[in-house]
């Protein structure tokens, strides 16, 4: 299983957020390493509804609010906006890769585009 983990911007887009916390980036590595954050099941992991990830709804050492992207930014537009503006550039750079990615990797990008 993969992960990922978000070492960038919290909490609104560069110059209105901020950079995420190196104590929280460190305490998710942490968690993924000693195995803490489980496998997926519906009770302690969120599906994103842009990027369709599955988000951990706790991690040790980690504040709640902190693993939702979406809860940290205080204006769901401006989150929405951002988030299919970032699914559509995934998806524009992905196709010059698209024709030699098997159909797993191509259904691992973001699967909505717009709202």
């Amino acid at each position: 299983m993969s992960r990922l983990v978000n070492t960038g911007w919290s909490g609104g887009s560069y110059g209105v957020g901020s950079r995420m916390k190196l104590k929280y980036t460190r305490a998710m590595i942490t968690a993924v390493l000693n195995g803490d954050l489980g496998l997926y099941n519906y009770n302690d992991y969120h599906i994103h509804s842009v990027f369709g990830v599955a988000q951990p709804r706790s991690c040790p050492g980690v504040p709640d609010e902190v693993l939702s992207p979406r809860a940290m930014w205080d204006n769901d537009k401006a989150y929405y906006d951002t988030a299919f503006k970032l699914a559509n550039a995934f998806r524009d750079n992905f196709t010059q890769f698209e024709e030699n990615a098997s159909e797993e990797i191509r259904r691992g990008g973001p699967q909505r585009y717009s709202y």
